[in-house]
């Protein structure tokens, strides 16, 4: 069976099939699957099988596999073998479900807020992908916003407000939001603040897309209640829910997704019951906006409150 795509939507999340993903795939389904994520930004393959080495070559295969949240990732966990591997599990060093005030329980909580992976970075993810090892039985699904939808819905007078306007990402944001505050300095200045347009235009599609998320601390040029203020407006825009894919997840299922399209959160579960993600993710080759080091002027650590 070949490579074969099925639209969830016209152009929003496609169901993948027809390929076992443990294995080197040839050039010509590889531009597949490119063209596909530039229509669809979301892709799921089901019932795979991959080892943390398997899972790496696939992704090797579109890009470099980024290691750069290792620094933050092995302070918080010790069970991947590879550092290109992400633990996004409830899982603690030992093998057993983690108790609720176990640190990497509590930082995966800030996965629950709706974010693009490493818009910290200045040069951030283009393809993260998630494979499930187990799945619970209630909740912990993931949700896909498309911000290509929702530039296109804005009305006039809000794009061209946001045509021109930049925003600081900060990597610590979403989390301090929801009060974790027991980050190191070291960890607090490993990545400085970044600075990224507000509408972008994504490379592979041609479309414009709403860069808006919750890793936001301020609007360039407005005053930090107006900018802040602002992001919460455009945030719940883009997140309505007809610009919305929720997936449920079985063991086997492996998401890929174009943080250059797309807005994700992950939903509550109960964290008795093990939950077992690996993330892998490629570099992107477009860096974020030039930025002074003297216009670093706010205290790193500052939540978006």
């Amino acid at each position: 069976m070949a490579f074969h795509l099925e639209p969830v939507s016209e152009s929003f999340v496609a169901l993948a099939s027809g390929i076992d993903l443990s294995k080197p795939q040839d050039p010509g389904t590889i531009q597949e699957i490119i063209n596909g994520m530039d229509k669809y930004a979301v892709m799921v393959f089901r019932g795979q099988t991959l080892t943390q080495t398997e899972q790496i070559a696939f992704a090797r295969q579109f890009g470099p596999a980024d290691t750069r949240l290792d620094e933050i990732m092995r302070k918080i966990q010790t069970r991947m073998e590879y550092t290109e591997v992400s633990d996004i599990s409830n899982v603690d060093a030992s093998g057993k479900v983690a108790t609720k005030d176990n640190r990497q329980a509590m930082m995966n909580i800030g996965n629950r807020i709706w974010h693009t992976d490493s818009s910290f970075m200045d040069y951030p993810w283009r393809y993260s992908m998630l494979y499930a090892v187990t799945a619970v039985s209630w909740g912990g699904e993931t949700q896909w916003a498309d911000l290509r939808a929702a530039y296109d819905a804005l009305d006039a007078r809000d794009q061209a407000l946001v045509q021109d306007l930049v925003g600081e990402h900060y990597a610590l944001q979403s989390r301090m939001t929801l009060g974790y505050t027991d980050s190191s300095q070291a960890e607090l200045e490993l990545f400085p603040p970044v600075r990224w347009p507000l509408v972008r235009t994504h490379a592979g599609s041609g479309r414009k897309l709403l860069f808006v998320t919750n890793a936001i601390r301020e609007i360039i040029g407005m005053s930090l209640p107006e900018g802040r203020q602002l992001i919460q407006d455009l945030l719940e825009h883009a997140t309505q829910r007809e610009f919305v894919y929720t997936h449920t997840w079985r063991p086997g299922d492996l998401v890929i997704w174009d943080n250059r399209a797309v807005l994700h959160r992950g939903r509550r579960f109960d964290m008795n019951e093990r939950r077992e993600m690996r993330r892998v993710a490629t570099v992107d080759d477009i860096p974020s906006l030039p930025i002074d080091e003297a216009s670093r002027t706010r205290v790193y650590g500052q939540p978006c409150i």
